[in-house]
């Protein structure tokens, strides 16, 4: 796979992400992908998963991003600015992802965000007060993966067989 294909194909990812096209976000992934942020950990259809709830639940979801070539590695910033659906509060969040691939498809991606910026826009003064502590962040992380679990649980094409 061609750099040129790589940059193509996360261009493509974002584009279906702006347009809360999971089918074609998953279409993207190696199915042995293996995907982390502050909140998830997940591997395969999990994968596929997160992205589905998250483009359900993200209804008013707006992103901008920019896909990029940098020391050889294909690069993505993205922001999306949404409602959090806990409190209500509105959160941009300042995303930054690298990939890796494997048989022309996405097959590592990892995002990196200030989670205490995240927090104090998500979570308002609780946030603000707890968002810095591995115990606020650990309860985030319980938390969002109790909710992939039961989104899982409601659609069983993610659901291992």
């Amino acid at each position: 796979m061609t750099k040129s294909e790589q940059l193509s194909l996360v261009e493509s990812f974002y584009t279906a992400f702006a347009k809360k096209d999971h089918e074609t976000m998953a279409a993207c992934y190696h199915p042995e992908a293996e995907f982390k942020d502050a909140a998830f950990s997940l591997h395969g259809k999990e994968i596929a998963a997160m992205w589905h709830m998250l483009c359900e639940k993200g209804k008013d979801m707006e992103l901008t991003f920019s896909v990029y070539e940098q020391s050889g590695q294909v690069l993505a910033h993205w922001e999306p600015v949404y409602t959090f659906g806990q409190t209500g509060n509105k959160v941009c969040n300042i995303i930054d992802a690298t990939f890796e691939f494997k048989e022309g498809k996405i097959f590592r991606h990892h995002d990196q965000f200030d989670f205490w910026r995240w927090s104090r826009q998500a979570f308002g003064t609780v946030g603000v007060l707890m968002g810095w502590t591995s115990f606020f962040q650990n309860k985030v992380r319980k938390g969002a993966g109790q909710g992939l679990a039961k989104f899982i649980q409601a659609h069983p094409e993610y659901q291992n067989s």
